[in-house]
């Protein structure tokens, strides 16, 4: 099922392009026709490219990458910082700082230069400053924050960019093609397609179509990051199953070994109540032979004085 209808994207008028005299001729397979000397745009191909650009993006996120939203044409702004926001995905609605992929590890000193300062002002040593070098500082801080704030948790290159306008972001576009990060972007009449990884014609400069498309896009991020968590979730659980199998036997083994343990203590306890009657038996046996060994001896010895006064006798 679509994300979107035709229907959607013409109340929204994204089917409107530009003059014809503005036109660019690579946008002449999105074009459905000319009406008072401006380009209409076809919206059934908008449809299917709005729905391969956002399973696209969703599996990008279902990944676990980012995805960079660009959109610093004033009717763009505060739609994109609202809705990009609400799935934490970075996005610059200032100027472009030129070389921000390129150049990104400068980027990112800038970055942590930003939140050095906000750990210094949390600190006590910013209360020995003076008025003058708190203001320079502010100031500073509020500067950073104003290009790069939206950017914070961008820690390396993002893993593709999407472009409001191609045009008036081609210094962005630029870069993203040099490094060979997909670009997906909405395209209108007066913009060149060539180099855009996932086009998406329609008109950039009506809100309310910025607003739909960039929704469509937000909503497929979102769903992407939703079965990320649930597969993370499945995982742990499996995990936790294994664990718990592998820990079975041995809980198992220390029981009998438990179990064993207490039948050899019974056992000892038992026997040496049976040993001490089994010796005081062999004890009175012992007794008892030894005093009928001696009894023979005396009547052997009685026997042999008998015999020798006998003899003498005689």
């Amino acid at each position: 099922m679509p994300r979107t209808d035709f229907q959607q994207l013409l109340d929204a008028g994204a089917h409107f392009g530009h003059l014809k005299r503005k036109w660019n001729p690579n946008m002449q397979p999105y074009i459905f026709m000319e009406k008072n000397g401006i380009h209409i745009i076809d919206l059934q191909k908008t449809v299917v490219k709005i729905d391969e650009a956002a399973a696209a993006l969703k599996q990008i996120a279902k990944s676990g990458r980012k995805i960079l939203f660009v959109a610093t044409k004033k009717q763009a702004k505060d739609i994109v910082s609202e809705l990009v926001s609400s799935v934490k995905m970075p996005y610059v609605t200032e100027r472009w700082p030129g070389g921000m992929l390129t150049n990104f590890p400068t980027i990112r000193k800038a970055v942590k230069k930003m939140v050095s300062i906000d750990k210094m002002t949390k600190d006590t040593s910013w209360e020995k400053l003076s008025k003058r070098e708190k203001l320079q500082i502010t100031r500073q801080r509020a500067k950073l924050e104003k290009v790069l704030g939206s950017i914070v948790d961008l820690t390396r290159l993002p893993s593709a960019l999407f472009v409001i306008d191609v045009m008036k972001e081609k210094i962005a576009v630029r870069e993203a093609q040099r490094l060979g990060i997909p670009v997906f972007g909405i395209v209108d009449t007066n913009s060149d397609p060539t180099g855009i990884d996932f086009v998406i014609p329609a008109n950039d400069d009506a809100s309310q179509s910025i607003q739909l498309i960039t929704g469509v896009m937000v909503d497929a991020i979102r769903e992407g990051l939703q079965e990320r968590r649930v597969e993370r979730d499945k995982e742990d659980v499996e995990s936790d199953m294994e664990g718990g199998e592998e820990e079975m036997p041995r809980r198992r083994r220390t029981r009998k070994s438990v179990k064993k343990a207490e039948v050899i203590e019974e056992v000892d306890s038992e026997v040496p109540e049976e040993m001490e009657e089994i010796d005081e038996d062999a004890e009175v046996d012992l007794d008892q032979e030894d005093a009928g060994e001696e009894e023979d001896v005396d009547v052997d010895l009685d026997d042999e004085e008998d015999e020798e006064e006998e003899e003498e006798d005689n």
